[in-house]
């Protein structure tokens, strides 16, 4: 990679890695609930329940997302952990968002509130066990769990702007970034990884060359994909 290439990426990240460019995001949600944390009126399980399933509502249009994401929290009277908890879930074939129906979303309720009643936080989840645990996924050690990893994001980045930084206990280092079709054609056109598969090993390949570029925190580097598409339309 260049020297260009790597100045246009570190200015991008800088650059997009402002709230302004994330008001009409799925993060939008759980960050939403940390300034009801602040004032009193959530807990940080009410953060998780809500970034896990604003992040498995990530997929299409951020308007779409953002959409649907609404219609679920209002569901649950935005109250994400006490909704988890009670245990009566809206259960039908309903779609809420694309191809995901109200019934899975209750399923991965029922697996939260499992979860919830052994352990106070899901931050000492395995991605791999996440997949399986939460989400009801079946164990693939080279699918790119992008949604996961996106959600890890929002919890561990801490530089105050637009991740949350909650998760205090987990290295920004280990962070995986979030693999899915628009950031490998990013990442390709930049030259970060050459591999056909979207798959582990090339969301851990791009990961790798991001963390040159923003040692110990090579997750900055989805900012600087991002403002890749902004400005390569």
């Amino acid at each position: 990679m260049n020297a260009e290439t790597i100045e246009k990426l570190v200015l991008w990240a800088e650059t997009y890695n402002d709230p302004v460019y994330f008001e009409e995001d799925p993060i939008a949600f759980p960050r939403r609930f940390v300034e009801m944390m602040k004032a009193g009126r959530a807990s940080l399980k009410d953060v998780e329940v809500a970034a896990a399933m604003s992040a498995h509502l990530a997929w299409g249009r951020r308007a779409m997302i953002v959409r649907d994401a609404g219609r679920l929290f209002d569901e649950m009277g935005w109250k994400p952990y006490d909704y988890v908890m009670k245990g009566e879930w809206r259960d039908d074939a309903t779609s809420l968002h694309r191809t995901i129906k109200w019934s899975e979303i209750a399923a991965i309720c029922s697996r939260l509130k499992a979860y919830y009643e052994a352990y106070d936080s899901l931050e000492t989840m395995a991605v791999s066990e996440m997949r399986t645990a939460i989400y009801g996924s079946k164990p693939d050690a080279k699918a790119p769990n992008k949604k996961i990893n996106m959600m890890r994001r929002w919890m561990v980045r801490d530089d105050g702007r637009v991740d949350l930084g909650l998760w205090k206990s987990t290295d920004p280092a280990s962070l995986i970034i979030p693999l899915d079709v628009h950031v490998y054609d990013e990442a390709v056109a930049l030259g970060l990884t050459a591999r056909k598969s979207k798959d582990l090993a090339t969301a851990l390949e791009i990961t790798r060359s991001f963390d040159e570029i923003f040692p110990g925190d090579p997750c900055k580097g989805d900012f600087a994909l991002f403002g890749y598409g902004v400005n390569n339309k």
